[in-house]
C-alpha cells in the first residue's frame, strides 16, 4: 500500500446535520466548517473568550445552551465538543449515551492529516453507514477506524468485525479486544491471570448479587461496559452495604448491564498513552489527573470529565519515583489485552502505595488539542501527525505484502 494511490477510509461516529433556531443563525467566527451558531452572550473569564450559543432541537423544540470556549483551536461547551450531541439528542438520544462520539474538528483533523501524509481519503460514517456501504460493493486500502457504536458490549467490535468479514484492513484493536477491553471484569481476569496487579472485584448482576459480595470497604461500582466516567460519580463510592446496594440498584436500572465493583483505590491517578502493536508497543508518555480543590471530590466522575476545564489539572508524567512503575504496568497491561496500534491505560495507585490498572481505551479520543492521548504526545513533543502517522504504520504492518 504506496501514500499516493491508497485510499484510507474513515470509519466513526458522527452527528449528521445540524438544525438551528430562529432568527436565521450567522457562522461564528474560526467556529468549523459544518456547524453554524448564532450568536447570544460573548463575554471573558479565565482569560478565554466565550461565547453562549443556542442550539435548536428540532425534536424536543426547545433551545440547547452551549458554551464554548476559544483557544488554540478547540471549541468546546465545558470539555463537551461541539456538534457531538446535537444531532442524536435530536433523534432521542440522551446526551450521556453520545459522550463518546466524535465531532467534525476532530474528524476534520484526522482526514486532513491524513491526507497531509499522502493518502485519499473516505468518510464513512458510522458502523450502519459502513455496513451501507459494504453492501454496494465499496472498498478500501485501510479503514481508520474510531467508530464507538451505540448498543451492547460488543459496540466497539462491530466495525472491526465487519471489516475482518470483508477482509479489508483496519487500525486499533480486533474484534475480540475491543469487547474484551469494553467489559471490564473480563479485562480484569485476563490480567489477574497474568500476574498483573489490578483491584479485587466482583460482577453484581442482580440486586441479590449484593449479598455476595466480600470485599472489604470502602468500595467502587460502576457500570461494567461504559466509557467517558458514564455512571461514576460522588456515590460510586461506598462504606457500607447499605450504600452499595443503593448504588447498585441505581446502575442496574439506569444502564440495564452488570455493575462492577471494585476494592477502592485512594491514590494518585494516572493515564498513559501507547503506540505500536505487540513486542514493537512504547509508552508515549503519561499524565497525572489532579482534582482542584472546587471539584470538592476525589472521584474523576462523569462531571469532572466532561467540564474539565473548570475542575482537572492534567500534570506531565515527568521526574516522579511513580513514573518507572506507572508506565511499566501500563505497557504490560496493553500487552497482555493485545491492544493494537495504540491505547490509553488509566493507572491509579492502591493502598499500598502500588500502580493498579483500572482499564484500558482501545479507541482513544484523538482531538488534536482537548483529546488525553495527543494531549501527552504534545507534552512530550510529539505532534499530532506524527501520532497518526504511527497508528497508521503501525497497522500497516499486518498488511501482507503483495505476491
Amino acid at each position: 500500500m504506496n501514500a499516493g494511490s491508497a485510499i484510507i477510509a474513515l470509519a466513526l461516529m458522527i452527528p449528521m446535520s445540524l438544525a438551528l433556531a430562529q432568527p436565521r443563525p450567522s457562522r461564528a467566527a474560526g467556529v468549523p466548517e459544518g456547524v453554524t451558531v448564532h450568536r447570544d452572550l460573548t463575554y471573558v473569564t479565565n482569560g478565554h473568550a466565550r461565547q453562549k450559543l443556542d442550539l435548536y432541537l428540532p425534536k424536543e423544540g426547545k433551545l440547547l445552551p452551549l458554551i464554548i470556549n476559544i483557544h488554540g483551536g478547540a471549541f468546546r461547551g465545558g470539555s463537551k465538543e461541539i456538534g457531538v450531541p446535537v444531532d442524536y439528542l435530536a433523534l432521542g438520544y440522551k446526551e450521556e449515551e453520545v459522550a463518546e462520539f466524535d465531532a467534525d474538528i476532530t474528524i476534520n483533523s484526522l482526514a486532513d492529516t491524513i491526507a497531509e501524509l499522502g493518502f485519499k481519503t473516505d468518510r464513512v460514517g458510522n458502523a450502519r453507514a459502513l455496513c451501507t456501504r459494504l453492501a454496494a460493493g465499496h472498498r478500501w486500502d485501510l479503514v481508520f477506524n474510531i467508530a464507538e457504536g451505540l448498543s451492547g458490549r460488543n459496540r466497539e467490535a462491530q466495525v472491526p468485525g465487519m471489516l475482518e468479514a470483508f477482509d479489508i484492513p483496519y487500525t486499533m484493536s480486533d474484534p475480540l479486544v475491543c469487547a474484551v477491553t469494553l467489559d471490564k471484569s473480563i479485562a480484569k481476569r485476563i490480567l489477574q491471570s497474568e500476574g498483573l496487579n489490578t483491584p479485587g472485584f466482583h460482577v453484581v448482576r442482580t440486586e441479590a448479587d449484593v449479598d455476595r459480595v466480600s470485599l472489604p470497604y470502602p468500595l467502587f461500582a460502576k457500570p461494567i461496559a461504559e466509557g467517558t466516567g458514564k455512571g461514576i460519580d460522588r456515590a460510586s463510592c461506598v462504606k457500607n452495604s447499605a450504600e452499595l446496594r443503593a448504588v447498585c440498584q441505581t446502575l442496574l436500572l439506569k444502564y440495564d448491564q452488570p455493575v462492577l465493583v471494585e476494592e477502592f483505590l485512594p491514590g494518585r491517578e494516572f493515564t498513559v498513552a501507547i503506540l505500536g502493536t505487540g513486542s514493537k508497543a512504547r509508552v508515549l508518555g503519561g499524565m497525572e489527573v489532579v482534582l482542584r480543590p472546587n471539584a470538592n471530590t476525589s472521584i474523576y466522575t462523569y462531571e469532572m470529565k466532561e467540564y474539565c476545564d473548570d475542575y482537572v489539572d492534567y500534570h506531565r508524567l515527568v521526574g516522579t519515583p511513580e513514573r518507572a512503575a506507572v508506565e511499566k504496568l501500563a505497557l504490560e497491561s496493553y500487552r497482555a489485552l493485545e491492544v493494537r496500534d495504540c491505547g490509553r491505560v488509566d493507572i491509579r495507585m492502591d493502598r499500598d502505595g502500588n500502580p493498579s490498572f483500572m482499564e484500558v481505551n482501545p479507541l482513544p479520543g484523538l482531538n488534536p488539542v482537548h483529546s488525553d492521548l495527543p494531549i501527552i504526545a504534545g507534552q512530550e513533543g510529539i505532534s499530532f501527525k506524527s501520532v497518526i502517522a504511527a497508528i497508521i504504520e503501525s497497522a500497516r504492518d499486518r498488511i501482507p505484502a503483495p505476491v
